[in-house]
């Protein structure tokens, strides 16, 4: 048995050579099982995948049924949100385009250059004027076309025996069309400065841009004062219902021109400045007339926001009436003095008498006065109703002629004496 044995293990020991089909199925079986672990391995991860995703969408579904919105709005929240997302990522995705547009271009510009750059730089300019869409030759008529406000003609002589200037408005020529038909009602309005209190004004020429005046205004000053002086003849279009509108004006220092010899030449117009109108407050007043009686009711009811005259930063206001008829004062009266403040109650009546016929040729001229104990009252601001009167002015009288014997009070802006007192001239004028 034991020789038996010995034989066995030898035959297979001398049957290895032929063995190698053996050895090389044992791998095989190898790989075999690997591969049958692994895919069970996968099949299980796929598996556990699988459950975690249904229970993250179950959980999901019972949040959102907890939501107490219906299906609809929920859908129409995420769309909303799906869109702005969306248009988040355009404008950044947008920005960093042009932002790399913007370095392509700046790095052709430093480092490439063409034919046009070696010709001077004329691509450069090309472009700035198509940004524009101008030339510089349409620019320079463009600007030249702006400053042509028309020309005036004057003549400037002193005497010094008399120390008297007199300057004379001849003429204006090409004048800016103010008016919808293509036209102007000019006058030129003659100023001392720094003297504001002292102007004339030329008379008014309708519906014209070429008016002949042939005007002289005479101003009493000193020689020795006279250099401090600038002469300001301003070109103004005339309106009735709205405030006058500057064409343009010619300013001269005084200290320019000689006087020993005539001087009257043509000086083109150069436009105003335009300085805010200076607040000097409001009145309110009410007007009342009877036909049969003939009688007009002018009563002062207060002001407010007056203009600080006093050094306290107060006033001593009081308001004076006047009957102005042809350019004539015909009465006047007074209201008493309200000690400072800015804000007066008169609630002040008075009566004139004015037949039906003489209502269309009254101005009612009301002026608001600082009252000064030493010195002399100044003006603080002034208005004017009547037939002749513009905007406001015009608009209150008509509504007390077309109400009679009812008072009808309105407020009314405080104009600059010297504006009231140039409008005042300029009708007078018309007579």
């Amino acid at each position: 048995m034991k020789f038996n044995l010995f034989k066995k293990s030898q035959a297979v020991a001398a049957a290895e050579p032929t063995g190698a089909t053996t050895v090389s199925m044992t791998p095989s079986l190898v790989s075999i099982s690997t591969t049958a672990s692994d895919t069970s391995g996968s099949n299980n991860t796929e598996i556990s995948k699988n459950d975690m995703f249904e229970e993250i969408k179950s959980k999901f579904l019972n949040e959102i049924d907890k939501i107490p919105l219906p299906p609809w709005a929920l859908i129409a929240i995420a769309v909303v949100a799906a869109l702005l997302v969306l248009t988040c990522c355009f404008c950044i995705i947008k920005k960093c385009c042009c932002k790399k547009k913007k370095n392509k271009k700046g790095k052709k510009g430093k480092d490439g250059f063409n034919m046009k750059n070696m010709q001077g730089g004329e691509d450069d300019d090309d472009e700035e004027e198509g940004e524009t869409g101008l030339t510089e030759e349409e620019k320079e008529e463009e600007e030249k076309e702006e400053e042509k406000l028309g020309k005036l003609q004057y003549s400037i002589d002193y005497d010094f025996e008399n120390t008297k200037l007199t300057v004379g408005i001849l003429q204006a020529a090409d004048l800016m069309s103010m008016d919808s038909g293509g036209t102007s009602d000019p006058y030129v309005r003659v100023l001392l400065f720094p003297d504001k209190k002292k102007k004339f004004d030329t008379k008014v020429h309708k519906k014209t841009l070429n008016p002949v005046f042939n005007e002289t205004f005479v101003f009493k000053v000193p020689y020795e004062e006279l250099g401090g002086k600038i002469l300001t003849m301003s070109v103004f279009d005339y309106d009735r219902f709205s405030k006058h509108d500057v064409i343009g004006e010619v300013k001269i220092p005084m200290n320019t021109i000689d006087f020993g010899r005539p001087n009257e030449e043509w000086r083109d117009l150069e436009s105003a400045d335009q300085e805010e109108p200076e607040k000097l407050g409001d009145i309110c007043i009410s007007l009342r007339y009877v036909p049969t009686a003939g009688k007009l009711t002018v009563c002062i009811l207060e002001a407010k926001n007056l203009k600080k005259m006093d050094a306290c930063g107060l006033s001593d206001p009081y308001v004076k009436i006047q009957l102005l008829q042809g350019g004539k004062r015909l009465k006047k009266k007074k209201t008493t003095v309200k000690k400072n403040t800015l804000n007066p109650y008169y609630n002040e009546s008075f009566s004139f008498e004015i037949p039906l016929e003489q209502m269309q040729k009254i101005l009612v001229v009301i002026t608001v006065f600082d009252y000064d104990k030493i010195g002399k009252n100044d003006a603080i601001g002034k208005i004017f109703v009547g037939s002749k009167a513009t905007s406001l002015g015009l608009k209150h009288w008509s509504d007390m002629l077309a109400n009679p014997r009812r008072p009808i009070a309105q407020w009314h802006p405080l104009q600059p004496e010297e504006d009231i007192d140039g409008q005042l001239a300029a009708l007078a004028a018309k007579k």
